[in-house]
């Protein structure tokens, strides 16, 4: 089971676009797996901001999490909470997604949060659980309605796929995406392991995966201009919904309470 202590987590990204044309890459990065309420890391040059993340007030995450897991009656069920990010370097961070592992009693996962942010500032939560509020067992795929726009080369349709599979001192974590006529278009994954975090441990990551966040966003709008080349159809970005969280469970009633934000 996994420990309850400060760790890293040393990964492979992978992205496979189907089509209309195939694009495929991967690389190498690490995050902070942390207890919340966080932490202070040990390192200056590696930290972490709570006010990156959950209502971006400096609060600690724990806090916007609890309140998502008590909007949807999940919250007498839970008794940890494990956040999965991406850490700030020289004081810079992008987070394409963060995860709130909430964890119960016996450690199994009762819900994953996927805190999403896109390049425009903006967020949304997809709270990934079971409608029965049952264990999420490493082979169950949970399926959320697309309603954030991340990508220009997506449509905001379709629907995600996510599955979780948690160890002792192994992660993984797929999510891929069906556009609106329920064709795979897109693959994606976060595999590796999981490590005490500690000084040592925060500088080994550092010099073998150095400057991983601005890594992170220059191949962000790497792959954006390969699209280009590749003669994709850019999507404009629409006016994003209101409500800012989002479930796998019971799709159709949060898709009909929708509504536009305002300009």
């Amino acid at each position: 089971m996994l420990d309850l202590v400060p760790q890293i987590f040393t990964a492979k990204v992978m992205h496979k676009r189907l089509f209309p044309r195939e694009n495929h890459f991967t690389y190498k990065v690490y995050y902070l797996v942390l207890p919340l309420p966080a932490p202070v890391i040990p390192s200056k040059l590696i930290g972490f901001d709570a006010g990156d993340l959950g209502y971006r007030d400096g609060s600690d995450p724990a806090d916007f999490a609890k309140s998502i897991l008590a909007e949807y009656g999940l919250e007498q069920k839970v008794n940890n909470l494990i956040l999965i990010t991406m850490p700030r370097v020289f004081g810079y961070v992008f987070n394409p997604v963060s995860f709130y592992l909430c964890l119960d009693a016996h450690k199994q996962i009762r819900a994953v949060i996927a805190e999403v942010h896109n390049t425009f500032g903006e967020q949304h939560a997809y709270l990934c659980a079971k409608p029965d509020h049952s264990p999420v067992m490493a082979d169950d795929w949970l399926e959320a309605k697309k309603l954030f726009h991340v990508s220009p080369f997506l449509e905001r349709s379709g629907s995600y796929s996510f599955r979780f599979s948690l160890g002792k001192d192994k992660l993984g974590i797929w999510i891929n995406y069906f556009d609106k006529e329920r064709n795979k278009q897109l693959i994606t994954s976060l595999i590796g392991t999981l490590e005490s975090l500690n000084e040592p441990s925060l500088r080994k990551a550092f010099w073998l995966h150095p400057l991983v966040t601005l890594k992170t966003i220059m191949l962000i709008h790497w792959q954006a201009l390969r699209l280009v080349l590749k003669k994709i159809r850019y999507v404009p970005k629409p006016r994003q919904y209101e409500k800012k969280v989002s479930t796998t469970s019971n799709l159709q009633a949060y898709k009909a309470s929708c509504k536009i934000d305002s300009e």
